[in-house]
């Protein structure tokens, strides 16, 4: 995926510093709203990737997507990023129609709004942890003066802070992904989306993630995670199901 910088000028969401600290009044309020949303790729025939999907996902909810692959799973994933839009539909995001927004408005919403954590950590090599979290908000055009005192809290955050010099070659997979979880975390997101994120993670660095997911979530920080594995998605607060682009609830 391709960071895309945020517009010096023109934004247009006046609340787009960090969040106040999150009451779990703030449940209440939906982050995410899906409404018949629909993505259909090419023309003949035509592929109906997401068919009609609603979906509402409040602050610190933490869902899990499951479904086999070719089920829609990184369709819905790309159209929550702000990566593709509906081909029908209404995609709300903190209450903003994402559709309506130009290419600069979601890249400025995507920075803002959203963290990623993939499968794949994607971490430079030859860069320390402290030094891959700062380039994120580099690619941001996050505010340079306290860029390193914001990396330096999002590590401590996930429990790396003592790690900050460390290369991604001297870390365990398990810290390699907290590191990236860090690196999400730098621009305060509302909504954190996780491709299958404890793929590449042995069971006990799998149980130390998703007890960092517990933790971010009673918080208040929104996840949705993509997941394969059964007991991942049973760790979540809720968890749906998607099948040839349909969506039905497992659990709430």
């Amino acid at each position: 995926m391709t960071i895309e910088p945020v517009p010096e000028s023109g934004t247009m969401w006046p609340d787009a510093a960090a969040p106040e600290q999150w009451s779990p009044a703030d449940a209440a309020l939906p982050v995410v709203e899906l409404r018949g949303v629909c993505r259909t790729y090419g023309s003949d025939p035509p592929v109906q990737a997401l068919r009609g999907v609603d979906l509402t996902i409040r602050a610190g909810d933490w869902l899990a997507v499951v479904g086999p692959s070719g089920s829609g799973k990184s369709t819905l994933l790309n159209v929550l990023g702000c990566l593709d839009r509906p081909t029908a539909g209404t995609y709300l995001i903190e209450g903003i129609d994402a559709a309506a927004l130009s290419e600069d408005e979601r890249a400025s919403l995507r920075a803002r709004s959203i963290g990623f954590v993939f499968q794949t950590f994607h971490l430079l090599g030859h860069r320390t942890a402290l030094e891959n979290v700062m380039l994120a908000d580099v690619y941001a055009a996050g505010e340079r003066t306290d860029r390193q005192a914001r990396a330096q809290a999002a590590l401590e955050k996930v429990g790396m802070g003592h790690r900050r010099d460390f290369l991604p070659t001297k870390m365990s997979g398990g810290e390699q992904q907290r590191v990236a979880i860090a690196r999400a975390l730098l621009g305060s997101p509302r909504l954190l989306l996780c491709d299958e994120p404890t793929g590449n993670l042995d069971t006990a660095n799998t149980e130390s993630v998703l007890a960092l997911f517990a933790t971010l979530a009673s918080e208040g920080l929104t996840f949705v995670v993509i997941t394969h594995d059964e007991d991942v998605a049973a760790r979540a607060r809720r968890a749906v199901r998607i099948v040839d682009g349909t969506l039905t609830e497992v659990n709430a």
